[in-house]
C-alpha cells in the first residue's frame, strides 16, 4: 500500500480544522459536536478521529494555530528594519487585527477560547504560553520606541509592552461588540496618550 505523503496528511488535518472553524463560528463550541465537524469536513468518522481524538483537541489546535498566525504577522512588524515609529507599528498591528474581527474572523473564535480557559486548565496553560509570546512581541516594539527616543530613556519596556498588548484585545472586543471605534479613531487615542518625544538640541 503506498505511503501517504506528509503533504496529504497536513492538508487533511487543515481540512478538518477549517470545517471545525466554520462550525464553531456558526454554532459555538458547546453546540458543535464531533459529528457536526465530521459532516462539515465531509470525511468518514475514522478519517477525522485519526487526526483528533476529541473536540477538545480540535479546539486546542485551532487556538494554537490562530495565535501563532497572528504572532507571526505581528513579529514581522516588530522585527522590521529599520524599526517603524511606535504609532506606525500600532497602526500596522491594528490592521492585522481588523482582518480578524469580521464575521469570519478568528477573533470571534478567540472569544470562545477565552471562555473555555476559565474551565479548562490544560487549554488555559497552552493559551497563557502563546499569549506570553505575543506580549514579548509588544515588548520589542516598546524597546525600539525607547531606543529611538519616542519613550523616556528609563521607560520599563516590559510594562509598556504589556499595556500596548492590552490595547489590542480591547480594540478587537469593541469592534465585535459595538462596531466602533474604527482604527483611525483608536490610533488617535494611542497617539494622544504617548509622551512627546524628547528632541536633542
Amino acid at each position: 500500500m503506498p505511503r501517504v505523503s506528509d503533504e496529504h496528511l497536513a492538508a487533511r488535518r487543515q481540512q478538518i480544522l477549517a470545517a471545525a472553524r466554520r462550525c464553531f463560528l456558526r454554532s459555538g463550541f458547546h453546540a458543535t459536536s464531533m459529528q457536526d465537524v465530521i459532516a462539515e469536513a465531509d470525511l468518514s468518522v475514522g478519517a477525522v478521529y485519526r487526526y483528533f481524538k476529541s473536540k477538545h483537541e480540535i479546539v486546542s489546535a485551532i487556538a494554537g494555530e490562530t495565535v501563532d498566525g497572528i504572532n507571526l504577522a505581528l513579529a514581522e512588524i516588530a522585527d522590521h528594519r529599520p524599526p517603524y515609529p511606535l504609532v506606525e507599528s500600532m497602526d500596522r498591528v491594528l490592521t492585522v487585527i481588523d482582518a480578524q474581527t469580521g464575521p469570519d474572523g478568528m477573533f470571534r473564535l478567540a472569544l470562545q477560547v477565552w471562555a473555555e480557559t476559565v474551565r479548562d486548565v490544560t487549554l488555559a496553560e497552552m493559551v497563557a504560553g502563546k499569549y506570553a509570546m505575543l506580549r514579548e512581541t509588544f515588548n520589542r516594539i516598546a524597546r525600539q520606541a525607547r531606543d529611538a527616543g519616542e519613550l523616556p530613556a528609563d521607560a520599563d519596556v516590559d510594562a509598556v509592552g504589556s499595556v500596548l498588548f492590552g490595547m489590542i484585545p480591547g480594540y478587537a472586543l469593541q469592534q465585535v461588540l459595538v462596531g466602533q471605534p474604527d482604527r483611525k479613531t483608536f490610533l488617535a487615542g494611542i497617539r494622544t496618550l504617548l509622551p512627546v518625544p524628547v528632541r536633542e538640541p
